[in-house]
């Protein structure tokens, strides 16, 4: 009895801790977040970097795409570094105004491909920019991040959003970044920590982002990698709420549960890599931000916390109508910790998320934890293997002033 109540004070515990991590930056990225200004007095030079790994059906409208900031032409290359693209589609991306760089791996990873980049462009780029293959740009995203670099930010985190929304699982997908995006970008910023890096959207100072890059050899979530290297290093990493790029969401359970258990395996392999050093650089060199990511690293993906936290409390309640009294904790306890887990999360949505629509995502959450315990329970080899997220054929619509793909349902 002894060791179920360890056991129980330990579960609670952990998910305890991690409810209030949220709830805190939940409530911190309610306030403002200053941004710098526009002043356009000089403008950098960007190279957009787009690694496409078998993304033929997306990669030349994206190319196009990129090529219509309202930035000044002369002083960004759209890069697109081709990885097992089929001939067709090389052929029309040469007959863009684009940089074309072919590479071919034995083993692919984005890495690898952004790397074999890097050797072969030029080093007079003030900063590189992170594009995935199915991202659009708003037109204004070179000058905001610009706006950004001059105020005297090496790394910029953009703002990812949806651009389709077409099935349940897309509305999920999306709703679950606007979450992250609040809670560990906004609110980190409001508290002045760092924000997180997310995979594209992201500006670095060029000899920074090629020092950085050397040396990371990861198969999946090398943003991660990379973000910590930037912490240690202490490079604070800046977040623009409304520098807006359009990210193509997934639109079904497999790729759903395949990307959540690249994601999750890519989040162990950190933690075991680096927690002995986070203690260390709080501990020695105070260094809070790089402390704060591996804490970041032992939360429960947030579907999976709400689930867990809902069938534990159902679950002390059955017992406690059955007069099960084995238990220390009290169902009200762990129904208060529903309770809190869910104001976390409702302080973290979007208004523009509370409409009839979304309703369908909520309604589909009970899906989305599940394939999250799917994707926990299938991680062998998840960080050896690189997992590919489809992205789908598109038509086009607008939204905001910006042309982007809007993906058919598969």
């Amino acid at each position: 009895m002894i060791l179920i109540h360890i056991f129980e004070w330990l579960v609670f515990g952990y998910l305890a801790a991690s409810v209030l991590y949220l709830l805190i930056f939940s409530i911190a990225g309610r306030f403002p977040l200053t941004e710098s200004a526009n002043s356009g007095s000089e403008q950098n030079k960007f190279a957009v970097l787009i690694p496409a790994y078998k993304e033929d059906q997306v990669i030349v409208q994206t190319a196009q795409q990129a090529l219509n900031q309202s930035y000044a032409k002369k002083l960004y290359d759209v890069i697109v570094v081709a990885d097992s693209l089929q001939a067709a589609t090389l052929q029309r991306l040469r007959l863009l105004p684009v940089k074309l760089i072919e590479v071919a791996f034995e083993k692919s990873t984005k890495v690898k491909a952004i790397n074999a980049a890097l050797r072969q462009i030029p080093d007079d780029y003030v900063a590189a920019l992170i594009l995935d293959a199915d991202n659009v740009m708003a037109v204004d995203f070179l000058e905001k991040m610009n706006a950004a670099m001059l105020q005297g930010s090496k790394v910029v985190q953009g703002h990812r959003v949806a651009k389709n929304m077409n099935t349940p699982m897309a509305k999920l997908d999306a709703l679950s970044e606007e979450i992250n995006n609040h809670i560990f970008r906004k609110g980190h910023r409001r508290l002045g920590l760092s924000a997180a890096l997310i995979g594209s959207g992201m500006a670095f100072e060029f000899r920074l982002f090629k020092e950085m890059m050397q040396g990371i050899h990861a198969v999946s979530g090398f943003d991660k990698e990379l973000e910590l290297k930037l912490l240690k290093a202490r490079h604070q990493i800046e977040y623009l709420p409304s520098a807006l790029v359009y990210d193509e969401k997934v639109q079904d359970r497999r790729n759903f549960s395949g990307q959540r258990r690249r994601w999750l395996a890519a989040q162990l392999i950190y933690l075991r890599k680096y927690f002995s050093a986070g203690i260390s650089q709080v501990i020695v060199h105070k260094n809070i931000d790089f402390f704060d990511k591996v804490i970041q690293m032992l939360l429960p993906p947030r579907i999976l916390l709400l689930g867990s936290v809902v069938l534990i409390a159902s679950f002390s309640g059955l017992l406690q109508l059955l007069n099960f009294q084995s238990l220390f904790f009290s169902a009200f306890e762990w129904f208060s910790l529903v309770f809190f887990t869910a104001v976390a999360l409702i302080l973290s949505i979007p208004k523009s998320f509370f409409n009839k629509k979304m309703l369908t995502a909520v309604l589909y959450a009970p899906l989305g934890f599940w394939e999250m315990l799917r994707a926990l329970l299938h991680m062998k080899n998840a960080n050896k293997v690189f997992i590919h997220t489809e992205h789908g054929i598109s038509k086009k619509s607008k939204k905001n002033g910006v042309l982007f793909n809007k993906t058919k349902t598969a």
